[in-house]
């Protein structure tokens, strides 16, 4: 399959002679965002970050018309891209993940009810990620904790959202909670529990518990 170049104003290389440049490229589908780690680059590959930032510029401006009580305003957008997707497109997907992140509020009351109903299914008793984990202060690669970001966990956007609410932001951050304090985040379910605790058994070089969450 063909690449094609949406953006022309991106260097790509420099050439100091007329030649026929090739390159290979190396895709891959993930979630989430990854930096890629230096690697010697002796073989002639360079990697390269996931970094896409399409929508280059918005402007915005609100008029009002009508008389009486009969006024209304109308919303203008204007919207510049880097040609990888329409204005339109942008506009969707921009709504569609704002929807995504108020329909929580939506189901606050039942989300409250699920609570109630879920908190005495833990297996007692309930003890902190941090106890189980007190020498943890590094993992294999030596990174330390407070640098390991729940982005890079690969969450699905709900439970990302549901995480970064509670001001979760990084591995340490979220081995400080208990398991009732994160069913106390707002449309926290058990399903998310279980979900990041298979992630960390999957990405860490831990020996964890088993079963931490019961469904």
């Amino acid at each position: 399959p063909s690449v094609e170049i949406v953006d022309t104003t991106q260097p790509i290389a420099n050439l100091r002679e007329s030649i026929d440049f090739c390159i290979e490229l190396q895709i891959k589908r993930d979630r989430g965002y990854h930096t890629e780690l230096k690697k010697n680059s002796q073989d002639g590959s360079y990697p390269i970050d996931a970094v896409s930032m399409p929508v280059r510029n918005v402007n915005y401006s609100i008029f009002s018309c009508g008389n009486g009580n009969e006024k209304h305003e109308i919303l203008f957008l204007e919207i510049w891209t880097n040609g990888s997707l329409t204005p339109k497109e942008a506009l969707y997907e921009a709504s569609r993940n704002l929807i995504d992140l108020f329909l929580p509020f939506l189901h606050a009351e039942e989300e409250r009810a699920s609570f109630e109903e879920n908190k005495n299914r833990f297996t007692p008793p309930l003890l902190t990620f941090q106890k189980r984990f007190t020498n943890l202060k590094k993992n294999k690669k030596g990174i330390p904790l407070n640098c390991i970001f729940i982005d890079q966990l690969e969450l699905p956007s709900r439970t990302y959202n549901c995480l970064k609410r509670a001001n979760i932001h990084t591995l340490l951050d979220l081995l400080s909670k208990t398991e009732e304090d994160l069913m106390r985040i707002d449309s926290f379910r058990m399903e998310d529990g279980k979900l990041i605790w298979d992630t960390l058994e999957k990405h860490l070089p831990m020996d964890l518990p088993k079963n931490k969450f019961l469904l």
